[in-house]
Protein backbone atom coordinates (compact mmCIF):
# COMPACT_ATOMS: atom_id res chain seq x y z
CA UNK A 1 0.00 0.00 0.00
CA UNK A 2 1.23 3.50 -0.89
CA UNK A 3 1.69 5.58 2.25
CA UNK A 4 0.32 9.13 2.17
CA UNK A 5 2.89 10.17 4.74
CA UNK A 6 5.64 10.21 2.13
CA UNK A 7 5.46 12.31 -1.01
CA UNK A 8 4.10 10.24 -3.91
CA UNK A 9 5.78 10.67 -7.31
CA UNK A 10 4.02 9.21 -10.35
CA UNK A 11 6.68 8.49 -12.98
CA UNK A 12 5.88 7.86 -16.66
CA UNK A 13 7.70 4.57 -17.20
CA UNK A 14 6.96 4.57 -20.94
CA UNK A 15 8.19 8.10 -21.67
CA UNK A 16 11.60 8.75 -23.21
CA UNK A 17 13.87 7.41 -25.91
CA UNK A 18 15.14 4.54 -23.74
CA UNK A 19 12.03 3.76 -21.74
CA UNK A 20 11.21 1.76 -19.77
CA UNK A 21 14.74 0.50 -19.00
CA UNK A 22 16.37 3.80 -17.96
CA UNK A 23 13.17 5.04 -16.28
CA UNK A 24 13.04 1.92 -14.13
CA UNK A 25 16.72 2.33 -13.26
CA UNK A 26 16.21 5.99 -12.38
CA UNK A 27 13.13 5.17 -10.30
CA UNK A 28 15.08 2.58 -8.30
CA UNK A 29 17.90 5.08 -7.65
CA UNK A 30 15.38 7.71 -6.54
CA UNK A 31 13.55 5.32 -4.22
CA UNK A 32 16.82 4.12 -2.71
CA UNK A 33 18.15 7.61 -1.96
CA UNK A 34 14.96 9.34 -0.78
CA UNK A 35 11.86 8.78 1.32
CA UNK A 36 9.58 9.34 -1.68
CA UNK A 37 7.06 6.78 -2.85
CA UNK A 38 7.72 6.25 -6.56
CA UNK A 39 4.91 4.93 -8.74
CA UNK A 40 6.00 3.59 -12.12
CA UNK A 41 3.11 4.14 -14.53
CA UNK A 42 3.03 1.96 -17.64
CA UNK A 43 2.87 -1.56 -19.02
CA UNK A 44 3.48 -3.73 -15.94
CA UNK A 45 4.89 -6.60 -18.02
CA UNK A 46 7.51 -4.39 -19.63
CA UNK A 47 8.31 -2.64 -16.35
CA UNK A 48 8.80 -5.92 -14.49
CA UNK A 49 11.07 -7.16 -17.27
CA UNK A 50 13.67 -4.63 -16.11
CA UNK A 51 12.64 -4.21 -12.48
CA UNK A 52 13.49 -7.83 -11.69
CA UNK A 53 17.18 -7.07 -12.12
CA UNK A 54 17.13 -4.54 -9.27
CA UNK A 55 17.05 -4.90 -5.52
CA UNK A 56 14.69 -2.07 -4.65
CA UNK A 57 12.68 -0.93 -1.59
CA UNK A 58 9.37 -2.70 -2.20
CA UNK A 59 7.60 -0.55 0.36
CA UNK A 60 8.32 2.61 -1.67
CA UNK A 61 8.37 1.55 -5.32
CA UNK A 62 5.11 0.54 -6.98
CA UNK A 63 3.60 -0.10 -10.41
CA UNK A 64 0.38 1.37 -11.80
CA UNK A 65 -0.60 -0.41 -15.01
CA UNK A 66 -1.33 1.57 -18.18
CA UNK A 67 -2.05 -0.34 -21.35
CA UNK A 68 -1.17 2.40 -23.85
CA UNK A 69 1.80 4.59 -24.71
CA UNK A 70 1.94 8.00 -26.40
CA UNK A 71 4.74 7.97 -28.97
CA UNK A 72 7.07 10.94 -29.29
CA UNK A 73 5.84 11.94 -32.74
CA UNK A 74 2.10 11.70 -32.08
CA UNK A 75 -0.13 14.79 -32.19
CA UNK A 76 -0.72 15.88 -28.61
CA UNK A 77 -4.44 16.62 -28.70
CA UNK A 78 -5.25 13.45 -30.68
CA UNK A 79 -3.23 11.21 -28.38
CA UNK A 80 -4.84 12.64 -25.24
CA UNK A 81 -8.31 12.16 -26.70
CA UNK A 82 -7.81 8.65 -28.10
CA UNK A 83 -5.36 7.09 -25.65
CA UNK A 84 -7.16 7.42 -22.35
CA UNK A 85 -5.21 4.57 -20.79
CA UNK A 86 -1.78 5.84 -21.77
CA UNK A 87 0.92 6.20 -19.12
CA UNK A 88 0.53 10.00 -19.34
CA UNK A 89 -3.27 9.87 -18.95
CA UNK A 90 -3.10 7.41 -16.05
CA UNK A 91 -0.41 9.49 -14.33
CA UNK A 92 -2.59 12.60 -14.57
CA UNK A 93 -5.55 10.61 -13.28
CA UNK A 94 -3.55 9.59 -10.23
CA UNK A 95 -2.86 13.29 -9.63
CA UNK A 96 -6.50 14.23 -10.13
CA UNK A 97 -7.67 11.52 -7.72
CA UNK A 98 -5.09 12.57 -5.10
CA UNK A 99 -3.26 9.25 -5.39
CA UNK A 100 -0.05 11.03 -6.43
CA UNK A 101 1.42 14.40 -5.49
CA UNK A 102 3.50 15.03 -8.59
CA UNK A 103 3.90 13.63 -12.11
CA UNK A 104 7.19 13.23 -13.99
CA UNK A 105 7.50 12.35 -17.67
CA UNK A 106 10.28 12.32 -20.27
CA UNK A 107 7.73 11.43 -22.95
CA UNK A 108 5.76 13.44 -25.49
CA UNK A 109 5.96 17.02 -24.17
CA UNK A 110 2.89 18.23 -26.04
CA UNK A 111 0.78 15.37 -24.68
CA UNK A 112 1.95 16.11 -21.13
CA UNK A 113 1.07 19.82 -21.50
CA UNK A 114 -2.36 19.15 -23.00
CA UNK A 115 -3.21 16.39 -20.53
CA UNK A 116 -2.10 18.43 -17.52
CA UNK A 117 -4.06 21.47 -18.69
CA UNK A 118 -7.24 19.48 -19.27
CA UNK A 119 -7.07 17.15 -16.26
CA UNK A 120 -5.48 19.34 -13.60
CA UNK A 121 -6.64 22.72 -14.91
CA UNK A 122 -4.72 25.95 -14.32
CA UNK A 123 -3.89 27.95 -11.23
CA UNK A 124 -6.17 30.92 -10.46
CA UNK A 125 -5.47 33.92 -12.73
CA UNK A 126 -3.15 31.89 -15.02
CA UNK A 127 -4.14 31.87 -18.69
CA UNK A 128 -1.58 29.42 -20.14
CA UNK A 129 1.05 27.11 -18.67
CA UNK A 130 4.72 27.59 -19.47
CA UNK A 131 7.73 25.28 -19.50
CA UNK A 132 10.71 26.59 -17.57
CA UNK A 133 14.13 25.28 -18.60
CA UNK A 134 17.43 25.78 -16.82
CA UNK A 135 20.45 26.70 -18.91
CA UNK A 136 24.06 27.15 -17.76
CA UNK A 137 25.62 30.61 -17.73
CA UNK A 138 28.87 32.31 -16.74
CA UNK A 139 27.28 32.79 -13.32
CA UNK A 140 24.33 30.88 -11.90
CA UNK A 141 21.94 28.77 -14.00
CA UNK A 142 19.25 30.82 -15.75
CA UNK A 143 15.60 30.00 -16.23
CA UNK A 144 14.05 30.44 -19.69
CA UNK A 145 10.24 30.45 -19.87
CA UNK A 146 8.33 29.50 -22.02
CA UNK A 147 10.28 26.73 -23.79
CA UNK A 148 7.45 25.38 -25.91
CA UNK A 149 4.14 24.98 -24.09
CA UNK A 150 2.44 27.97 -25.75
CA UNK A 151 3.53 29.40 -29.11
CA UNK A 152 0.70 31.94 -29.39
CA UNK A 153 1.29 34.09 -26.34
CA UNK A 154 -0.21 37.41 -25.31
CA UNK A 155 1.48 40.22 -23.33
CA UNK A 156 -0.51 39.16 -20.25
CA UNK A 157 0.77 35.60 -20.56
CA UNK A 158 4.39 36.76 -20.86
CA UNK A 159 3.88 38.77 -17.67
CA UNK A 160 2.50 35.65 -15.98
CA UNK A 161 5.55 33.68 -17.14
CA UNK A 162 7.72 36.31 -15.45
CA UNK A 163 5.82 35.79 -12.20
CA UNK A 164 6.03 32.00 -12.48
CA UNK A 165 9.73 32.16 -13.24
CA UNK A 166 10.37 34.51 -10.32
CA UNK A 167 8.57 32.19 -7.90
CA UNK A 168 10.54 29.18 -9.18
CA UNK A 169 13.89 30.99 -9.06
CA UNK A 170 13.24 32.35 -5.58
CA UNK A 171 11.93 29.23 -3.87
CA UNK A 172 13.55 26.41 -5.88
CA UNK A 173 16.85 27.94 -6.95
CA UNK A 174 17.13 30.05 -3.78
CA UNK A 175 17.93 33.30 -5.62
CA UNK A 176 17.28 36.09 -3.11
CA UNK A 177 16.07 38.67 -5.60
CA UNK A 178 15.84 37.11 -9.08
CA UNK A 179 15.68 39.60 -11.92
CA UNK A 180 13.70 39.24 -15.13
CA UNK A 181 14.58 40.10 -18.73
CA UNK A 182 12.33 40.11 -21.79
CA UNK A 183 13.95 38.45 -24.80
CA UNK A 184 14.00 40.85 -27.74
CA UNK A 185 16.00 41.82 -30.83
CA UNK A 186 17.45 44.83 -29.02
CA UNK A 187 17.56 46.43 -25.60
CA UNK A 188 15.86 49.64 -26.71
CA UNK A 189 12.26 50.09 -25.63
CA UNK A 190 11.17 50.95 -29.18
CA UNK A 191 12.38 47.65 -30.67
CA UNK A 192 10.49 44.41 -31.08
CA UNK A 193 7.06 43.16 -32.05
CA UNK A 194 3.84 44.33 -30.39
CA UNK A 195 3.77 41.22 -28.17
CA UNK A 196 7.07 42.16 -26.54
CA UNK A 197 6.23 45.87 -26.28
CA UNK A 198 2.92 45.04 -24.63
CA UNK A 199 4.55 42.68 -22.15
CA UNK A 200 7.17 45.29 -21.29
CA UNK A 201 4.49 47.88 -20.53
CA UNK A 202 2.94 45.49 -18.01
CA UNK A 203 6.19 44.29 -16.44
CA UNK A 204 7.41 47.83 -15.82
CA UNK A 205 4.48 48.43 -13.47
CA UNK A 206 4.87 45.27 -11.37
CA UNK A 207 6.90 44.66 -8.23
CA UNK A 208 9.12 42.17 -10.08
CA UNK A 209 12.79 43.03 -10.55
CA UNK A 210 12.37 43.72 -14.26
CA UNK A 211 15.55 44.85 -16.03
CA UNK A 212 14.01 45.46 -19.47
CA UNK A 213 14.82 43.88 -22.81
CA UNK A 214 17.72 41.46 -23.26
CA UNK A 215 19.23 40.14 -26.47
CA UNK A 216 19.89 36.48 -27.25
CA UNK A 217 23.65 37.02 -27.01
CA UNK A 218 23.19 38.04 -23.37
CA UNK A 219 21.40 34.86 -22.29
CA UNK A 220 24.49 32.97 -21.15
CA UNK A 221 26.16 35.93 -19.43
CA UNK A 222 24.20 35.20 -16.27
CA UNK A 223 23.41 38.86 -15.68
CA UNK A 224 19.70 38.07 -15.86
CA UNK A 225 18.21 35.18 -13.85
CA UNK A 226 14.95 34.73 -15.78
CA UNK A 227 14.49 35.14 -19.53
CA UNK A 228 10.88 35.53 -20.67
CA UNK A 229 9.71 34.76 -24.22
CA UNK A 230 6.91 32.99 -26.08
CA UNK A 231 7.09 29.22 -26.55
CA UNK A 232 8.07 29.39 -30.21
CA UNK A 233 11.16 31.51 -29.53
CA UNK A 234 11.97 29.68 -26.29
CA UNK A 235 11.99 26.29 -27.95
CA UNK A 236 14.35 27.57 -30.63
CA UNK A 237 16.65 28.94 -27.92
CA UNK A 238 16.64 25.53 -26.24
CA UNK A 239 17.37 23.58 -29.44
CA UNK A 240 20.12 26.00 -30.52
CA UNK A 241 21.75 25.71 -27.09
CA UNK A 242 21.63 21.90 -27.24
CA UNK A 243 23.00 21.82 -30.78
CA UNK A 244 25.79 24.29 -30.00
CA UNK A 245 26.87 22.33 -26.91
CA UNK A 246 27.03 19.10 -28.90
CA UNK A 247 28.83 20.68 -31.86
CA UNK A 248 31.34 22.44 -29.59
CA UNK A 249 32.22 19.15 -27.94
CA UNK A 250 32.72 17.42 -31.28
CA UNK A 251 34.83 20.28 -32.69
CA UNK A 252 37.03 20.32 -29.60
CA UNK A 253 37.53 16.57 -29.75
CA UNK A 254 38.40 16.78 -33.44
CA UNK A 255 41.07 19.44 -32.86
CA UNK A 256 42.58 17.64 -29.87
CA UNK A 257 43.02 14.45 -31.90
CA UNK A 258 44.97 16.14 -34.70
CA UNK A 259 48.40 16.09 -33.03
CA UNK A 260 50.29 14.78 -29.99
CA UNK A 261 50.81 18.11 -28.22
CA UNK A 262 47.07 18.99 -28.05
CA UNK A 263 46.39 15.46 -26.75
CA UNK A 264 48.88 15.95 -23.90
CA UNK A 265 47.30 19.32 -23.13
CA UNK A 266 43.86 17.72 -23.13
CA UNK A 267 44.96 15.09 -20.60
CA UNK A 268 46.33 17.79 -18.30
CA UNK A 269 43.10 19.77 -18.68
CA UNK A 270 40.73 16.86 -18.00
CA UNK A 271 39.53 18.15 -14.59
CA UNK A 272 38.53 21.48 -16.16
CA UNK A 273 36.81 19.77 -19.10
CA UNK A 274 34.85 17.53 -16.75
CA UNK A 275 33.77 20.48 -14.60
CA UNK A 276 32.50 22.38 -17.67
CA UNK A 277 30.74 19.30 -19.03
CA UNK A 278 28.98 18.82 -15.69
CA UNK A 279 27.71 22.41 -15.80
CA UNK A 280 26.33 21.83 -19.31
CA UNK A 281 24.90 18.37 -18.62
CA UNK A 282 21.07 18.46 -18.74
CA UNK A 283 20.90 15.41 -16.48
CA UNK A 284 22.23 17.52 -13.61
CA UNK A 285 19.11 19.71 -13.75
CA UNK A 286 16.68 16.77 -13.77
CA UNK A 287 13.66 18.19 -15.53
CA UNK A 288 11.72 21.27 -16.53
CA UNK A 289 8.69 22.38 -14.49
CA UNK A 290 5.39 22.91 -16.26
CA UNK A 291 4.51 26.13 -14.46
CA UNK A 292 0.94 27.37 -14.15
CA UNK A 293 -0.97 24.09 -13.88
CA UNK A 294 -2.83 23.29 -10.67
CA UNK A 295 -0.49 20.50 -9.74
CA UNK A 296 3.19 19.61 -9.87
CA UNK A 297 4.36 18.37 -13.28
CA UNK A 298 8.01 17.93 -14.30
CA UNK A 299 8.99 17.31 -17.93
CA UNK A 300 12.23 15.44 -18.61
CA UNK A 301 14.40 15.46 -21.72
CA UNK A 302 13.48 12.75 -24.23
CA UNK A 303 17.01 11.35 -24.10
CA UNK A 304 17.09 11.31 -20.30
CA UNK A 305 19.36 8.72 -18.71
CA UNK A 306 18.82 7.11 -15.31
CA UNK A 307 20.62 9.95 -13.53
CA UNK A 308 18.35 12.54 -15.17
CA UNK A 309 15.26 10.54 -14.20
CA UNK A 310 16.44 10.30 -10.59
CA UNK A 311 17.16 14.03 -10.47
CA UNK A 312 13.78 14.80 -12.05
CA UNK A 313 12.11 12.90 -9.20
CA UNK A 314 14.06 14.99 -6.69
CA UNK A 315 13.11 18.24 -8.47
CA UNK A 316 9.48 17.10 -8.41
CA UNK A 317 9.62 16.47 -4.69
CA UNK A 318 11.25 19.83 -3.96
CA UNK A 319 8.63 21.59 -6.09
CA UNK A 320 5.88 20.28 -3.85
CA UNK A 321 7.80 20.76 -0.62
CA UNK A 322 8.61 24.40 -1.42
CA UNK A 323 4.96 25.11 -2.37
CA UNK A 324 5.90 26.85 -5.61
CA UNK A 325 2.31 26.98 -6.88
CA UNK A 326 1.11 28.78 -3.75
CA UNK A 327 3.85 31.38 -4.22
CA UNK A 328 2.87 31.88 -7.88
CA UNK A 329 -0.74 32.59 -6.91
CA UNK A 330 0.41 34.92 -4.15
CA UNK A 331 2.63 36.94 -6.52
CA UNK A 332 -0.12 37.22 -9.12
CA UNK A 333 -2.50 38.56 -6.49
CA UNK A 334 0.09 41.09 -5.30
CA UNK A 335 0.38 42.53 -8.81
CA UNK A 336 -3.26 42.25 -9.86
CA UNK A 337 -4.24 45.89 -9.33
CA UNK A 338 -1.07 47.20 -10.97
CA UNK A 339 -1.67 45.06 -14.05
CA UNK A 340 -5.31 46.15 -14.26
CA UNK A 341 -4.14 49.73 -14.21
CA UNK A 342 -1.96 49.16 -17.26
CA UNK A 343 -4.71 47.31 -19.16
CA UNK A 344 -7.34 49.94 -18.33
CA UNK A 345 -5.01 52.85 -18.97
Amino acid sequence: MISKRNLRVALDAMGGDRAPRVVVEGAVKAAESSKYNVILVGDNRKINKFLKFHDYPKDRLFIEHASQKVKMGEAAAVSVRKKRDSSIAVGMRLMKENKADVFVSAGNTGAVVVSATLKLRLLPKVERPGIGILLPSLKDPILVIDAGANINSTPMQLYQYAVMGTAYAKYMLKYKKPNVGLLNIGQEESKGIELVKGARAILEKTNLDFVGNVEARDIFSGEVNIIVCDGFVGNIVLKVAEGLAEASGQLLKRELNKALLPKIGAILSLPAYRAVRKQMDYSEYGGAPLLGVDGAVIIGHGSSNAKAIKNAVFVAGEYVEHKVNAHIVEMLEENEEKVKGVLNG
